[in-house]
């Protein structure tokens, strides 16, 4: 009998080392999560702003956004339709591997989704979520914003630019064309991706590339 205890001793030791080591894990995500709850919107209940900030990413053949590019744009441009925003800064990385994001972001508003180009702004250096919340801060000046992007990725969005200091409610876009196995994909990569936000977040970290204030959105505002 002592034997038999002996040896189940050693594996609830490792079970309990287990639930540890993924509730550590975890909390990144637990915290993303819960810090966006009452955050997190349709485009039919989302609320006014005067800015809607679009997260960029991969962009397609021809310089056309892929299918969740697409989706956060055409969400955008809902959005200032139906006058829950008056201007679209669009941010991402101006020299992605897949191309422009922030120009060709530019074109599919203003192009096919008649967004008037003068309420648009693009910001080439949002080289990722982070950085596109600390430079709609400190770069173009915005202190409330919507924030857009697909359903996997908005808690994380909404809770990084909150804990910069903005005023965000996220709205989730649309993602047609997206299939099962893509978001699935995209869910545990953005629980991973939940680690090195709360960490860029606690240590404030400053963006990749720093630039001086820019009125684009400001004059945008003006004339919207």
């Amino acid at each position: 009998m002592d034997a038999k205890l002996t040896r189940r001793r050693p594996s609830r030791r490792l079970v309990l080392l287990g639930v540890v080591l993924v509730l550590v894990v975890s909390a990144p995500w637990m915290w993303t999560t819960a810090a966006a709850v009452g955050h997190v919107h349709e485009v039919a209940d989302a609320p006014e702003a005067e800015v809607v900030i679009v997260l960029g990413t991969t962009v397609g053949a021809g310089g056309q956004p892929e299918a969740r590019l697409a989706g956060r744009l055409r969400t955008a441009a809902e959005l200032v339709a139906a006058g829950r925003a008056r201007v679209v800064l669009v941010s991402g990385d101006g020299g992605g591997d897949s191309g422009d994001e922030p120009a060709a972001m530019t074109a599919y508003l203003t192009g096919q989704l008649g967004v008037a180009a003068e309420r648009v702004v693009a910001d080439p250096d949002g080289l990722d979520t982070y950085d596109s919340c600390i430079r709609a801060r400190d770069v173009y000046g915005v202190r409330r914003a919507l924030i857009v992007t697909q359903s996997y990725h908005l808690s994380r969005a909404v809770t990084l630019c909150r804990s910069l200091g903005l005023d965000v409610d996220g709205v989730a876009a649309k993602c047609d064309g997206c299939g099962k196995a893509l978001l699935a994909e995209k869910t545990v990569r953005d629980y991973f991706a939940s680690g090195k936000a709360a960490w860029d977040a606690v240590r404030q970290r400053p963006p990749a590339v720093s630039s001086p204030p820019d009125p684009a959105v400001r004059n945008a505002l003006a004339g919207a």
